[in-house]
């Protein structure tokens, strides 16, 4: 089947998980995370699938991915890259640094550490690696390792301009809230998709800022599909 091409911040929002409990702020602590890790504790992953048109027949490409979360004197925070948009990949998204598994990477967690030092210049000495989530599929035929560490500044960054269009941070608080989660669909010919997205306005606003005032304000870096699910994957994690 071919992907259709569609524009997922204009589809309409047909859930969200504000019925849901956020996560608990002592439970976002490096140590509570630590903890968390150590701990063997039943949980069960989102079932939305990143897109059901991928090609089954294909053996998906082994990736990996560095889920960063910084340690702020004001709380953690999810470090994240805006793709440029000349990639062939999921160009112009909002992904964690990542890519595919060399054959010279030991593990996942080189694969990770290894992406995050080319595309950003994060030095690995900075990074505590926790553990990973399970392994995420996505629509394009990666089988992506969500590798969690936290990042302990202080640090430095330099980002190569080729595969990476800018860098920012969002609270983890913020995305540990399924309040700010949207199930958004997208109908096509032949079926539809369901994804997640987690809008975060520039700058920094939060609470009930309307669409219009964010666009004044400039707009909302868009998390969406294998990002926002892998995300919504350590919400279930943690919350369990």
């Amino acid at each position: 089947m071919i992907r259709p091409v569609f524009e997922p911040e204009t589809l309409p929002v047909i859930a969200t998980g504000a019925d849901l409990p956020p996560v608990a702020g002592e439970r976002l602590t490096p140590d509570a995370l630590r903890a968390r890790f150590e701990r063997q504790l039943a949980w069960t992953p989102e079932k939305i699938a990143d897109a059901p048109w991928r090609n089954t027949e294909l053996d998906p490409r082994v990736a990996a991915v560095l889920v960063p979360l910084v340690v702020r004197a004001h709380g953690l925070t999810v470090l994240l890259t805006q793709r440029a948009d000349h990639l062939n990949d999921h160009a112009g998204q909002v992904s964690f640094p990542g890519g595919r598994q060399e054959p010279f990477d030991a593990d996942a967690t080189a694969t990770a550490l290894r992406e995050a030092r080319e595309e950003v210049g994060l030095d690995a000495s900075r990074v505590e690696v926790l553990g990973a989530l399970p392994d995420y599929l996505t629509g394009t035929g990666f089988c992506v390792s969500p590798v969690i560490a936290l990042v302990h500044p202080p640090f430095s960054l330099e980002i190569d301009t080729l595969e990476v269009a800018e860098v920012f941070e969002v609270p983890l608080a913020f995305l540990m809230n399924p309040a700010n989660h949207e199930e958004r669909l997208f109908r096509y010919d032949g079926g539809e998709r369901r994804f997640f997205a987690m809008p975060y306005p520039r700058g920094g606003q939060r609470g009930a800022e309307t669409a219009a005032s964010a666009a004044v304000q400039g707009g909302h870096h868009f998390i969406w599909g294998a990002t926002a699910a892998m995300l919504r994957n350590l919400y279930r994690f943690l919350a369990a």
